[in-house]
């Protein structure tokens, strides 16, 4: 009762009155991104392309109804070739999205996630988290860690839709993404995307390139590659929709194209309210950005990108008998493009914003690193986002806090936080139960206050595969490759190469876990639910 004794906090209403906050959505909407010069026409870097981005606390508390990714990137098949052709076939969801159309190529299948703070997030506490996401359908359904979506269920994706092999065989991966350790300020996480060859191409039905996005992670305790997106996931959808146009199209064969990245401020809540000649002002939560002296916030650093001659070619080598392959990135077989920058344009439920870029505007900072400068004399610029708008005619403009009249009642409003969501769960039968797991369950605690339960399957009796038909040749092939992987590939060394500025994050410590004995190599942890902490 104290809290509200100020004002009352009522949801959207059709007549405000003076001193009432309402509370509403779509507070906040826009693409803070980089752009950068066209790829060199000779060199075909499209296997592989990640970058370094920061990672601090965009809110000062865990906020219910709210999503911001930090910088992150799309990655898509290359179908420029196609300029009429639909690649969403009718019945998916993307389809009903006309304005993509004639070819719906930009939401026909992505590689995204990466760095943020997601609505369907079940435990919060306050650092971003990093998960990956694919959308193999046309955004029919999205796989963001080896057994559940992209947070939209508490269940795990059924067994014909899971997507993510498990690789690495020393960290975690929960549903709910991966926490950091301690309160990070701007360190930097390394992640790429490099396109691997764990299995052949096959001319069966779907025809499946041979194309394994494998995500690599740098920070300060753990480096190597952790998952990949099995081939299949992308082919299948011409099998499913009998649409044979699609075979060859998709991530498993064609090249991967990024072309930058960017800050996508989605879900947003915000406060309205009214003064005494009945003008609308309205509050954004507080969004803080790591901000050096010079008033900069370096957001994203090192954007490469790399042909097959950096690791593609070597690992295949590896895998048919060739020399050891050590897993490093080749430096001389990558592009890192010069990056450019827009100010960005942001709206308020439809109303365009004015006077952000008084606060701030995006920049390439010396070194080709992109980020934020925030405006002052070097002492005052603060790297808040503006928190306080004035309705403007059809607009919304920044306004300072001590410009909001009393009577509103906005600067004391607080915003609701983000509760403790549903446990996540995985099905006791079908590909979790059959071949099933070698060891487990374990338990352990993490930093955002769950408990994650895993067990330790043999990398090709993981559920993922479980879907797929494969004679036991392919299998044991793909599990010896693995094997080989696991005993050359050590977390504690280089991968990509380090940033060129600033220190690395530390992920949780808790996502770190050691083989039991006998299991020390060809075996994976399996998270197979997440709850919350007694």
């Amino acid at each position: 009762m104290i809290l509200f004794a100020a004002f009352t906090l009522l949801t959207s209403q059709s007549n405000p009155v003076q001193g009432q906050v309402t509370s509403h959505g779509q507070g906040l909407h826009g693409y803070i991104g980089f752009s950068h010069e066209p790829l060199p026409k000779s060199g075909d870097f499209t296997a592989g392309m990640g970058f370094y981005a920061a990672v601090w606390p965009l809110t000062d508390k865990p906020l219910a109804g709210f999503q911001i990714g930090l910088p992150g990137s799309w990655i898509q098949p290359d179908n420029s070739d196609d300029k009429d052709t639909p690649l969403a076939p009718e019945g998916t969801l993307a389809r009903k999205w006309k304005e993509r159309g004639p070819t719906w190529s930009s939401v026909f299948q992505t590689v995204e996630g990466g760095l943020g703070y997601w609505a369907g997030n079940h435990f919060r506490y306050g650092p971003p988290k990093f998960s990956m996401n694919g959308t193999p359908q046309c955004y029919d359904y999205e796989v963001g860690s080896p057994g559940w979506s992209f947070f939209y269920s508490n269940k795990a994706l059924p067994d014909n839709q899971l997507g993510i092999a498990q690789l690495s065989n020393r960290l975690l991966i929960p549903p709910d993404g991966l926490p950091f350790q301690g309160k990070p300020n701007g360190e930097f996480l390394g992640y790429s995307w490099m396109s691997l060859p764990f299995t052949d191409p096959t001319a069966g039905d779907p025809p499946t390139g041979d194309q394994s996005w494998t995500c690599f992670l740098s920070s300060a305790n753990f480096k190597g590659p952790i998952a990949y997106y099995i081939p299949e996931t992308w082919s299948k959808i011409g099998k499913i929709f009998n649409y044979p146009y699609l075979y060859g199209r998709g991530l498993d064969a064609r090249p991967g194209i990024m072309g930058g990245g960017a800050m996508e401020i989605n879900t947003v809540p915000r406060f309205d309210s009214t003064d005494a000649k009945g003008t609308t002002y309205s509050k954004l939560p507080k969004l803080q950005f790591p901000v050096d002296a010079s008033g900069r916030a370096i957001l994203v650093q090192d954007v490469t990108y790399y042909s097959k001659a950096a690791l593609y070619d070597g690992f295949k080598s590896w895998r048919d008998g060739g020399p050891a392959c050590l897993g490093t990135f080749q430096t001389g077989s990558a592009f890192k493009p010069k990056l450019r920058t827009n100010t960005t344009r942001y709206d308020q439920d439809g109303k365009a914003i004015e006077g952000v870029e008084k606060a701030f505007d995006t920049k390439i900072f010396e070194g080709n690193v992109w980020g934020l400068q925030w405006f002052g004399d070097g002492t005052t610029a603060t790297g808040t986002f503006p928190q306080y708008y004035k309705q403007v005619g059809d607009k919304r403009q920044a306004v300072a806090a001590s410009d909001v009249p009393a009577e509103t009642n906005l600067v004391t409003a607080e915003f609701k936080l983000a509760g403790t969501g549903a446990t996540y769960t995985s099905s006791t039968i079908g590909a979790w139960a059959k071949p099933g797991p070698k060891l487990g369950p374990f338990k352990v605690k993490l930093a955002d206050g769950s408990v994650v339960t895993y067990s330790w399957y043999r990398f090709v009796d993981q559920p993922s595969f479980q879907q797929y038909q494969w004679d036991e040749a392919k299998k044991n092939k793909l599990q010896a490759m693995v094997e080989k992987l696991h005993y050359a590939w050590k977390s504690d060394r280089n991968y990509m190469a380090p940033p060129t500025h600033g220190r690395l994050v530390s992920l949780d410590p808790a996502l770190l876990v050691t083989p039991p004995k006998g299991l020390k190599v060809g075996y994976v942890p399996i998270v197979t639910g997440q709850s919350a902490s007694d």
